[in-house]
């Protein structure tokens, strides 16, 4: 039998562990993509990316892409040091995305939904003029179509390379939204971390409901920008979800095994005053 030398260590594959960045557990990845990204031992939710969200989310084969082909443009030929045509190119070859917003409808739960998910990979998740356009179809299409819009938030807020046209998409989504409330027809928004910035300051906060994920970091402005700007220490666990839960501006805290029965049990109760008569 061969014995192994003193001193000789043994290599690990990579890609089989990941550490949990809150606890430092380190977690076997098959048991970390079983739990939906969650960390067994503290329970942090690690970043999922737009595909694994709807796969958590729509019953299996049922999900349908909206306006899949729509791709951000460069309408002020933008530049920060790096062209910001090169940087669109760049990630959409790193995240396989066209945008930073995947929308669509499906089946959750047996119910017909239109979903929109957010992927924070993609240039931080930035509202841009084609993510403000796809989130504005989708809400169209389920003023349509008489079935509810849920809409995943993961941002760090508007992109600064498309200017005012990002910040139009502030009014544009929220005047949609207000046609599907005038309908009655229910929009659910589910915060993750971290909702930050013109989401927050729009859709993400303007929901029948506010879900949002346990830990997840949600406000305007960043809590170190604000700390320079009173010039006063934050209380510990500003802008997390249960910090904001507790002084009222989301509705429930909703750990992510459980987001899509809860929604589901959600839509139920709201089901006979949006369904067609």
């Amino acid at each position: 039998m061969p014995v192994e030398k003193k001193g000789h260590k043994r290599e690990i594959p990579k890609g089989l562990w990941s550490k949990c960045l809150k606890c430092d557990q380190i977690i076997f990845n098959k048991e970390l993509q079983d739990n939906q990204k969650v960390c067994p031992k503290c329970g942090y939710s690690f970043p999922l990316s737009a595909v694994e969200r709807v796969q958590a989310l729509l019953d299996e084969g049922t999900a349908s892409e909206l306006n899949a082909a729509m791709e951000p443009g460069d309408p002020l030929n933008f530049i920060d040091g790096k062209i910001y045509k090169e940087k669109i190119l760049k990630t959409k070859q790193k995240t396989n995305m066209k945008e930073a917003i995947w929308t669509g409808h499906g089946k959750l739960d047996g119910l017909d939904v239109v979903l929109g998910v957010m992927d924070f990979r993609f240039l931080g998740g930035s509202m841009g003029s084609v993510v403000g356009e796809k989130l504005a179809c989708a809400g169209e299409y389920s003023l349509e179509h008489r079935i509810p819009f849920i809409v995943v938030s993961t941002s760090g807020g508007a992109r600064m390379h498309e200017g005012i046209f990002s910040l139009m998409q502030m009014a544009k989504v929220s005047a949609v939204l207000a046609l599907l409330k005038q309908k009655r027809i229910p929009f659910i928004s589910v915060l993750s971390d971290p909702t930050t910035g013109g989401v927050t300051a729009s859709y993400a906060m303007l929901g029948d409901v506010n879900y949002a994920e346990p830990g997840a970091l949600i406000g305007f402005a960043g809590p170190r920008v604000i700390e320079q700007t009173i010039r006063q220490t934050l209380p510990d666990g500003f802008q997390r979800s249960e910090f904001v839960l507790k002084h009222g501006m989301i509705d429930r805290i909703i750990p992510r095994a459980s987001l899509k029965r809860e929604i589901g049990r959600t839509l139920r109760f709201w089901e006979k005053s949006y369904k067609k008569t």
